[in-house]
């Protein structure tokens, strides 16, 4: 009797687990801007990060904070989250001059809300 010969099927080869090849999709554009705008956390006036003065910047944001009807948190968490939201989103690029004048802001907004 003839034998019938097996045939060999090549393997397949374990792939490393975690790597999946994925078109990544690509993000809208200026994301932070439209957090910035629509998110649920204050109503901005607009130039607010842009003014001169630290207290000016605490007033601003405390007013927005308590007179907005959008945030979910409260007034002092809503705007010390917006400072830091802008501080952080815009990086290396801040010149040092506005981080400065931004993280007094953060204590001025301490004060004003008797924080501290």
């Amino acid at each position: 009797m003839a034998e019938r010969r097996k045939t060999t099927r090549p393997r397949k080869t374990a792939r490393k687990a975690g790597r999946k090849t994925t078109a990544k999709k690509s993000s809208p554009k200026r994301w932070s801007q439209r957090v910035t705008r629509e998110s649920d956390a204050l109503d901005l006036k607009r130039g607010v990060f842009k003014q001169t003065s630290a207290k000016k910047i605490a007033a601003s944001l405390k007013r927005s904070a308590e007179h907005s009807s959008r945030r979910k948190s409260g007034a002092y968490r809503s705007a010390l989250s917006m400072l830091t939201f802008y501080i952080n989103r815009a990086g290396k690029t801040l010149p040092k001059t506005q981080r400065a004048r931004l993280e007094r802001a953060k204590v001025e907004l301490k004060h004003q809300f008797g924080r501290e």
